[in-house]
């Protein structure tokens, strides 16, 4: 009998431990791998994604874990970061829409030249009209964390830039096809390239000069590549749309708590703390290029007068292109800039 006993004592132990033991089984555990294209160092990894990523983790009770692959470290290229969230080859992406020229196109209009004000009104612009124009067209194929732009985007140039006429002939790298569309209606030569690869492209002068916000020079030693950067004080002569998205199979998979803990971390909010932190980490990156006896060229409101009317054309020829694929292009136009003006009030 006593033998028979410590059997089913030893049973029952065994049994109240495997119970024990599909706890946290139970509990869903999920890994999610997150692909970009800059360094870890840089500052939208750095100060955006990681803090993000952080932050759901630990809302998650650690049952989300972000995996984060900087630099294209799953392989691939910029450009094909978009599909690879599709496909499920990442998980979760951080990307430029416009690596994939043509493809967003209500997204576009955030970059036309001077449209936005300030990184993060307009970031929130971006998700109001993602929620009302693009969730089931443009982005359709993904689940939406964040959208954003980045503070205003200025020209970095081996030669001194200050009027329209300066840029005849430069080979000027731009991020999207709206911005290659503006500089080359300004007389530049458009030389397409992802961000990381312009600093091996100015230092072998295969482009004369970038168009980039502040806060990326810093992580891409841009200063010590260019000797001149022309800035628009007050205005901004264009942005990029940036996109943060999730695989849709993998969110529609988590258990609600889990989708919850997602979507208490997305959307406007988070969109526009994105857009905000990219423009705050522009003041730092400047002070590099000041503290290194660079020429800024600040241009007057007389001279910024010139680039936005020899600007205007590219906006009649975006609208044309937009209209003819079916999308009312005064009306995004002007739902767009209603939208920034309310939220930079």
């Amino acid at each position: 009998m006593t033998m028979k006993r410590r059997t089913i004592l030893g049973l029952a132990g065994a049994l109240a431990m495997s119970a024990l033991g599909a706890v946290p089984a139970a509990a869903q555990e999920v890994t999610l791998k997150l692909h970009q294209f800059l360094p870890a160092q840089a500052s939208v990894p750095r100060l955006v994604l990681d803090v993000w990523a952080d932050k759901v983790e630990a809302d998650s009770g650690g049952r989300i874990k972000i995996e984060r692959y900087p630099s294209m470290q799953l392989g691939g290229k910029p450009n094909e970061l978009y599909d690879q969230v599709v496909d499920g080859v990442a998980d979760i992406v951080w990307t430029v829409a416009g690596y994939t020229p043509g493809r967003f196109p209500r997204a576009e209009v955030f970059e036309l030249p001077f449209m936005m004000t300030e990184a993060e009104a307009t970031s929130r612009a971006y998700w109001e009209l993602f929620e009302s124009d693009m969730k089931d067209t443009d982005y359709k194929d993904v689940h939406m964390l964040a959208v954003w732009v980045h503070g205003p985007g200025l020209i970095h140039s081996k030669a001194p830039i200050a009027s329209v006429a300066d840029l005849n002939g430069v080979k000027l790298r731009a991020p999207t096809r709206t911005t290659n569309m503006l500089f080359e209606a300004l007389g530049a030569t458009p030389v397409g390239m992802p961000v990381p690869a312009v600093p091996e492209a100015l230092s072998k002068g295969v482009i004369d000069a970038t168009v980039i916000p502040w806060e990326v020079t810093s992580a891409l030693k841009v200063a010590e590549l260019v000797g001149n950067h022309t800035e628009m004080p007050g205005a901004s002569l264009y942005t990029t749309s940036f996109v943060f998205a999730m695989n849709k199979g993998v969110y529609d998979g988590l258990p609600d708590d889990l989708k919850k803990v997602i979507d208490d971390n997305s959307g406007m909010e988070l969109s526009a703390f994105a857009g905000k932190t990219m423009q705050d980490a522009d003041a730092p990156a400047r002070a590099i290029a000041v503290e290194r006896g660079n020429n800024i060229i600040e241009l007057t409101p007389e001279q910024i007068d010139e680039w936005k009317t020899a600007a205007a054309p590219v906006v009649d020829t975006w609208k044309a292109e937009i209209n003819g694929q079916g999308i009312d292009a005064d009306a995004l136009i002007e739902k767009a800039q209603a939208a920034i003006a309310k939220y930079s009030n």
